[in-house]
Formats: structure tokens, C-alpha cells, sequence
């Protein structure tokens, strides 16, 4: 007697699971080497915002906020705001879509991602109106404690204009603040400043011609120690925007290189890193 023939049957896979699959595999394959001391400086200048200083490996951007009617407009300069060109637009929305994308991550399997936001309208008003907007995004936003730090896949600096005594007063928060040099000798919260952000031609007379002298070398790499043995990054602005500046800051130790030519910084960085 012939066996009876069973029909074969085909395992089916949603069509939406199989995008998802195959979107995460792609981007994976594609995402560059993330840069974590690399900072794009007026990121929202560039003719994509965010995506360009992403293409590049950036892991670190800074967009400049205006409270304009209750909204958080990214612009320069308060004239230069546009009603389409808002936070949540240009930077909330896609590093979100990118960290669920990347199972938490903004790159695949990458580090943290810092959002630096430069207040430029009145501290405690605008801080008062992205608190709520930074809950909506509670999901992927680092948490801020007392003495303690949830590291997720956006953490969120204010600069600028810094509602630092409104953020000193909450006992949790979604964004910390970005602190000054001169609040190294006070030693304050880690929690509250985890990152040290000032004006290089404040301190330094060196501005990139011919080697950096020696002392100002050392005076370099002393403020890179306290600021590490105080558990917190370093930046600064106003930097030479060349090579030679880049060299001796990563050298020294400084964790956010301040750059608007994300192409050459990614260049540079990514052959110093080649034997």
C-alpha cells in the first residue's frame, strides 16, 4: 500500500517582521565606525541636520533651541526660525526611529549618543517647555538622579543659557547641565554637570599656528585630569578648527572634539585610528 502523501507546508513570515529584519541587517551593514569624541558644532546648519553628523559616525551634535510660541524652534538666530524646523523634528523623532531600529542604540551596538541643546531664549521659560517634551521621549533619554546616571541611548546636555538652579531643585530629570571650567574647583554633582564645555580662546592664546607650546600643553592636559578624576567629559568651542588642534586635543585626552567640518574630523579621526 503507498504511505499517503502529506502536503508540504511552508513556514510563513509576517511581512512586517521580515522588513524589520531586513531594514535592521542593512542599516547594520551600512552604519559607519561611531566617533564617540566626535561634536558637531551648529549641527542644524548642515544641509540635513542630525543625518549628516550620523552618515559621519558623529556621536555627539549640539542644536540650538528658541521658545517661540510655546515651540521649540532649532535655529541660530531667533529671525532665522522656521515653524517646520522644531526639536522634535529634527533630532527627537529620528534618533528615536534610529534607537528602536537598533534594539536601544543609535548606531548598531554603539555607544551613547549626546544631544547638546543650546538655549538661547530664556533659561528657566524654555527648560520649563521641553521638560515635557523630553518625557514624551522618556523611552531612549538618559536619567538624571541624585548621584545617579541610567545611561540610555540619548543623553540630553543643556547649554547656553542653563536653568541650572531649576534642575539643581529636581530630583529627576532627563537632561543635566553642561558646566564650565570654573565649576572644576567646586567639584559639584556628576549628576548634575557630567560634562565641561568652555571657550578655548578664554584659556588657550594658542590658535593653531606653529606647535602648541609646551605649557599650554601641560595646562591641556591638567584640566583633562581633573576633569576625569571628577568622573566628567571635556569639550571646548572656539578651537582651532584644523588638524593640528584636533591632534593635540585627542591626544590630551579631551572627549568631544568641536568640529563643523564633520567629513574631514571623521576622516581625520578614522586614519588615526588605522595602523
Amino acid at each position: 500500500m503507498t504511505p499517503a502523501i502529506m502536503p508540504l507546508r511552508l513556514l510563513t513570515i509576517p511581512a512586517a517582521l521580515l522588513t524589520s529584519v531586513g531594514l535592521s541587517l542593512v542599516a547594520e551593514a551600512a552604519s559607519p565606525v561611531p566617533l564617540t569624541a566626535a561634536h558637531a558644532h551648529n549641527d542644524y546648519e548642515h544641509p540635513r541636520p542630525l543625518l549628516d553628523a550620523l552618515d559621519h559616525g558623529f556621536c555627539s551634535v549640539e542644536a540650538d533651541i528658541h521658545l517661540v510660541d510655546n515651540r521649540l524652534l532649532v535655529a541660530h538666530d531667533r529671525p532665522d526660525t522656521r515653524p517646520d524646523r522644531t526639536l522634535e523634528r529634527l533630532y527627537l523623532d529620528p534618533l528615536r526611529s534610529r534607537a528602536r531600529l537598533h534594539g536601544g542604540r543609535v548606531f548598531p551596538n554603539g555607544p551613547p549618543f549626546t544631544l547638546l541643546i543650546d538655549l538661547k531664549t530664556d533659561a528657566d521659560p524654555t527648560y520649563r517647555a521641553l521638560r515635557p517634551v523630553l518625557e514624551r521621549y522618556a523611552d531612549i533619554l538618559t536619567r538624571f538622579s541624585s548621584n545617579r546616571i541610567i545611561t540610555n541611548a540619548v543623553t540630553v546636555i543643556l547649554s547656553g543659557n542653563r536653568p541650572l538652579d531649576l534642575l539643581a531643585r529636581e530630583s529627576g530629570r532627563l537632561a543635566a547641565i553642561d558646566g564650565r571650567l570654573s565649576d572644576l574647583p567646586r567639584n559639584p554633582p556628576v549628576d548634575l554637570l557630567p560634562l565641561i564645555s568652555d571657550h578655548w580662546q578664554q584659556h588657550f592664546s594658542w590658535r593653531g599656528d606653529g606647535p602648541l607650546p609646551d605649557d599650554q600643553r601641560a595646562k591641556l592636559r591638567e584640566i583633562v585630569r581633573t576633569a576625569h578624576q571628577q568622573g566628567r567629559r571635556l569639550r571646548f568651542w572656539a578651537i582651532p578648527d584644523t588638524q593640528a588642534a584636533w591632534r593635540e586635543l585627542i591626544q590630551a585626552g579631551v572627549d568631544l572634539v568641536n568640529t563643523d567640518h564633520l567629513e574631514a574630523l571623521s576622516e581625520f579621526i578614522n586614519g588615526q585610528a588605522r595602523p
